[in-house]
């Protein structure tokens, strides 16, 4: 990781915008930034990190106050809040050999609701990346771990607490997990862990076949209820049957008792009583007939003779009436023929009108003649057609009456035939009990024959499922035996990974060592005060010996060597993990003395990395060790506070260079 350049727009005491430009060359690894006391160097520190980790920064103004609140406070007092802050930083990294060029910006401002709003925009090769964007805060950890950042980023007056064992053991222990790659392989080993742990406790496979054989036990019980319930219900049915054998016999004993007349009696009762209404209605109706003109039945000869009486009379009377107007009128027809007809036929015509008249004077005269009036034989005909209709009506009628006889008779015999109650009465018992009984053994028989068909039913339903399971049951052993040789394979991997990381992890701890014994020597101007440094490799403590081989407490050493000590542990832990990432050192010659401040100097900063910025007091890099310094340097600024304003910018060189005018 390079840093090229942050530019921070109203961040703290940075008025307006204010760039720093960090690239170095080979050969000169250095940016050398100059600032009193309260000048803003920590700010410019914090604000590397605050653009970088955002929330989980760990600044030096923050304190206990909310990350919002903090943001706040970092805007320039002079800003329109409108506007807010920024601050901007670009840094190149190498991913797979190839460089890639980031832009990471995070400003913040207060909204119209006097809401703070913070974004963050991240840029790579140039282009906005919205997945990168979205996932930094994970992103970041790829290139420079949270964790490790105090290694790389840090105040060196308060670097001497790394010499306690305790603080050293964690920044020793995070260092080799984060920058040596044994942290890699642990995650490698949980991971693999679980994905063993999710084969074995996920149960897919596992309760898969255990449904398989829950859905068996359940489909032999459902049998075996289908067979028991057949049982009872052949049991049932077979009690059904002997029930309704009993019933057919007390039926039949009760029917020949007359039992089930005994049950129609009242129906037989109305119906003869029926009958004999409808017999006396038709004897009553034969006498209505019997009361008109039927009786003169009896006297149809005399009643013929009387209308064949009738007859000629009507005759004699209507001859009688006719011949005297004839014999007018055949005297007036021979007046009107005398002139025009010959006298032989006038005479045959007379002759014959003469015969006519006397024909019907004959038929005039009746040896009997009994005074009928002149419509009797009108009436007599009415009579013969009111006795045609009495007569038939009176057939109707005695048919009507005979049927009605029988049928009175038919019902008086079954009513005969009806047995009295009491003789009834133990056969309609019998018969009653014999009909509950088939009652309760048909309601058995269909509760049985219900439970039947439920559990055959489920035993279907329970068929059907485990047909359907069953079809997946090779590829689930499948399944299970490649789980089974993940599972083998990954202890195989997980133990060749401990052997892999305990050996990682020793040569680390090893380089580490060795790295950090040849800076603190290399630093210290009492050569032969350290002879050897370990590390365990189980708690990552820190055991320092002395020359005859003695441990070596650090707190027996002085301020400065302790510094130094501390310097030393972060510098070779640096070059064991190569020197990729760059180291920012805050007030980076405090407590130090001359001697060792040289020798930080000439031996540490040139050397502590690819890119190394110093963040000094003029009496710390004094103008004797700027000269030292100064074929290392790419660049120099000066950071000058205005103490009316309250406001820093960055101005280019250093004291005793370009920047001796903004000495305050």
């Amino acid at each position: 990781m390079l840093l090229h350049k942050i530019t921070l727009q109203d961040f703290g005491a940075y008025q307006g915008e204010q760039q720093l430009d960090l690239r170095t060359q080979p050969g000169r690894p250095i940016v050398l930034i100059g600032g009193l006391n309260g000048c803003g160097k920590t700010t410019l520190l914090d604000a590397i990190q605050l653009v970088l980790y955002g929330p989980k920064a760990e600044t030096s103004g923050r304190g206990n106050r909310g990350y919002i609140d903090y943001l706040e406070q970092c805007i320039n007092r002079r800003a329109d809040p409108s506007s807010g802050a920024a601050i901007t930083l670009e840094f190149t990294i190498n991913v797979e050999a190839e460089e890639r060029h980031y832009k990471v910006i995070r400003n913040w401002y207060f909204t119209g609701a006097k809401t703070l709003k913070e974004f963050l925009t991240v840029k790579v090769d140039g282009q906005f990346s919205r997945t990168v964007t979205e996932s930094w805060p994970d992103h970041v950890e790829t290139i420079l771990p949270i964790d490790v950042a105090s290694l790389f980023f840090f105040d060196g007056e308060r670097v001497e607490q790394l010499a306690d064992p305790e603080r050293a053991a964690k920044v020793i222990e995070s260092a080799v997990q984060s920058l040596m790659g044994v942290g890699t392989v642990e995650r490698l080993r949980s991971d693999l862990k679980g994905l063993q742990n999710r084969q074995q406790l996920s149960g897919q496979q596992q309760e898969f076949l255990d449904e398989i054989n829950s859905l068996q036990q359940e489909l032999d019980q459902a049998t075996q209820v289908v067979s028991d319930s057949a049982q009872k219900l052949a049991g049932f049915t077979s009690q059904l049957d002997v029930c309704k054998k009993d019933l057919r016999t007390a039926e039949q004993d009760f029917a020949r008792a007359g039992g089930n007349a005994f049950e129609q009696r009242k129906e037989l009762e109305a119906e003869r009583d029926r009958i004999d209404e409808l017999a006396k209605a038709t004897n009553k109706a034969l006498v209505t007939v019997a009361e008109g003109p039927l009786p003169l039945l009896l006297l149809q000869d005399k009643l013929a003779g009387i209308k064949e009486q009738a007859k000629l009379e009507m005759e004699a009377d209507d001859s009688s009436r006719v011949v005297g107007v004839l014999e007018e009128r055949d005297e007036w027809i021979i007046q009107q023929l005398t002139e025009s007809l010959p006298a032989a036929a006038r005479t045959a015509l007379k002759k014959k009108l003469t015969n006519d008249r006397r024909k019907r004077a004959a038929a005039a005269d009746l040896d009997q003649k009994l005074g009928l009036p002149h419509d009797a034989l009108m009436q007599l005909s009415a009579l013969d057609e009111a006795l045609a209709n009495g007569s038939a009506r009176a057939r109707e009628l005695l048919r009507e009456a005979a049927d009605l006889a029988e049928q009175l008779e038919s019902a008086d015999q079954q009513l005969g035939a009806v047995p009295e109650e009491q003789l009834i009465k133990d056969l309609m018992a019998k018969r009653q009990q014999a009909m509950d009984r088939v009652a309760v053994a048909q309601a058995q028989v269909q509760r049985g024959e219900a439970l039947v068909a439920e559990a055959t039913s489920r035993v279907e339903r329970l068929s059907a499922e485990l047909a359907r399971t069953q079809r997946r049951r090779t590829e689930v052993e499948w399944q299970s035996e490649v789980l089974k040789r993940v599972a083998r394979y990954s202890d195989k991997a997980r133990h060749t990974l401990d052997k892999f990381g305990a050996e990682l992890l020793a040569r680390h701890i090893k380089s580490v060592e060795v790295a950090v014994l040849k800076s603190f020597n290399k630093l210290m101007r009492k050569q032969g005060l350290i002879r050897d440094i370990r590390i365990d490799t189980d708690k990552f403590t820190l055991q320092l010996t002395d020359s005859e081989g003695e441990p070596v407490d650090p707190g027996r050493l002085s301020a400065g060597e302790r510094q130094l000590l501390a310097v030393s542990l972060l510098w070779g832990l640096a070059q064991s993990a190569g020197n990729r990432l760059p180291s920012i050192i805050d007030t980076p010659l405090g407590r130090l003395d001359s001697r060792h401040r040289q020798h930080l100097v000439d031996r540490y900063f040139p050397e502590a990395g690819r890119q190394v910025l110093l963040l000094s007091t003029d009496e710390e890099i004094d103008e004797n060790l700027l000269g030292r310094l100064k074929p290392y340097l790419a660049h120099t600024y000066t950071l000058v506070h205005d103490d009316k304003t309250f406001t820093t910018t960055v101005e280019p060189g250093y004291w005793w260079t370009a920047g001796a005018a903004h000495v305050a």
